[in-house]
């Protein structure tokens, strides 16, 4: 069988035997009733826990009410340039003046945006009528502490706002349970030290994919809003293809579980056993656009492959890695176990994620399918390769021509479990 997988802006082709396919992973069957533009305007005019955003405005008898949308940055697949428009014209209906609205981009850790890339966001009339801007995480207010002793340290241009409107789209997350919810104001637009408190809950058990009800992760950012409310929320369900197939708005708990319902209805594969081969794609970019990103989908891989088995991970990686702590974790350790220990002793924000890259290596191979320069994938301790074809070969020369093998082409959003 030949198989397309998603790999920067393009594709690249294997050829597997139909008798060794064990699986392909990809979207449960679901009949979405509103796609598009269309589940949009359905959720606005259907908010889950709360009224519709311009009723809820207008109540407030303010019209100079200091607005406040988040939504992700270019690492994001959220469709802000479909879903923006919408939720200004409810700001528009409710009196709202344009210069009291401004759109923040949440970066989290990742790096400050170009203009072009915010245009690229949501379109030139919008970035052209509304200020639009990153979050500051260099420039913080200081709220206090959640009860896991976290500080909510929040982005000034968002803490100084009247009303906060969260968007987002959710997604398996691979400590977090889901993305989404209130994780677009924290830790979406926090300082450096917010997010590292937060993610060191990372290596406790209950931090995993599809996990949210007892996740200290989870518990930890929704305490946010006992600092700064969250007013409104719209998040959506994107297809393999990003094209939107649900959407929910209102309150930040209530619409937010909703969609993680939905995740787990389309998304979560059960098996009847693992594999002894496993090749994963995040789909192409935005989510390949560096190993930062990429992580997320080799973390969904191991929950399908068996110990002492290969993980083939399929990814551009145009923009490196991403980070440099990440990096540096990578080229000061003599051993992967290094890292995990490492981060044990010290939590470090990227560094966290060369710790999570370390817990897949105790119990599988990894082989990369990338761009990025060979010696350095080698110090990752993974082996690479420039195309995923001379990888499986590899794989099966290693392993042996009867090996099974299970194939993700969205691996990130694909979530395997067990039976």
């Amino acid at each position: 069988m030949n198989i397309k997988l998603g790999y920067g802006s393009s594709y690249q082709n294997i050829e597997v035997p139909d008798n060794n396919i064990l699986d392909i992973l990809h979207a449960n069957e679901v009949h979405h009733e509103y796609v598009g533009v269309d589940a949009i305007k359905y959720a606005i005019k259907n908010p889950i826990g709360d009224e519709r955003l311009s009723t809820k405005i207008n109540k407030l008898n303010n019209k100079n009410l200091k607005i406040c949308i988040i939504t992700s940055d270019i690492t994001r697949p959220m469709p802000s340039k479909i879903v923006l428009p919408l939720i200004l014209d409810e700001l528009d209906i409710a009196g709202i003046k344009s210069e009291n609205i401004k759109i923040i981009f949440a970066l989290g850790s990742h790096r400050h945006q170009t203009k072009n890339e915010m245009i690229s966001l949501v379109g030139e009339d919008i970035y052209n009528k509304y200020k639009c801007e990153d979050s500051t995480p260099e420039d913080v207010i200081n709220f206090g502490t959640t009860s896991n002793n976290t500080p909510i340290e929040i982005s000034r241009n968002v803490a100084s706002s009247d009303f906060i409107i969260c968007l987002g789209n959710v997604d398996f997350h691979y400590f977090a349970g889901y993305s989404g919810g209130a994780k677009a104001l924290f830790p979406g637009c926090s300082s450096k030290n917010s997010i590292e408190h937060n993610h060191k809950f990372m290596l406790d058990d209950r931090a995993h994919p599809g996990n949210i009800f007892n996740n200290p992760i989870r518990n930890d950012i929704e305490e946010v809003v006992k600092f700064k409310n969250i007013d409104y929320i719209l998040n959506v369900v994107l297809d393999e293809h990003k094209n939107i197939v649900y959407a929910v708005s209102g309150d930040y708990i209530k619409a937010h579980r909703k969609c993680c319902e939905y995740i787990d209805k389309m998304y979560v594969k059960h098996l009847d056993t693992k594999a002894d081969i496993v090749i994963v794609s995040q789909g192409g970019l935005p989510k390949d656009t560096n190993l930062y990103q990429l992580q997320k989908a080799l973390d969904n891989a191991s929950y399908a492959v068996r110990n002492g088995g290969i993980i083939i991970l399929v990814g551009e990686c145009k923009d490196g890695l991403g980070n440099e702590t990440f990096e540096k974790y990578f080229l000061e350790s003599k051993t992967s176990n290094e890292i995990i220990d490492k981060i044990k002793n010290k939590f470090e924000l990227g560094g966290h994620k060369a710790a999570a890259i370390a817990k897949v290596l105790k119990y599988s191979s990894i082989y990369m399918v990338s761009s990025l320069d060979k010696n350095l994938v080698n110090k990752l301790y993974m082996l690479p390769f420039d195309d995923v074809q001379s990888a499986f070969d590899k794989a099966m020369d290693k392993l042996g021509k009867d090996s099974k093998v299970i194939i993700m082409p969205y691996g990130g959003s694909t979530f395997p479990i067990i039976k």
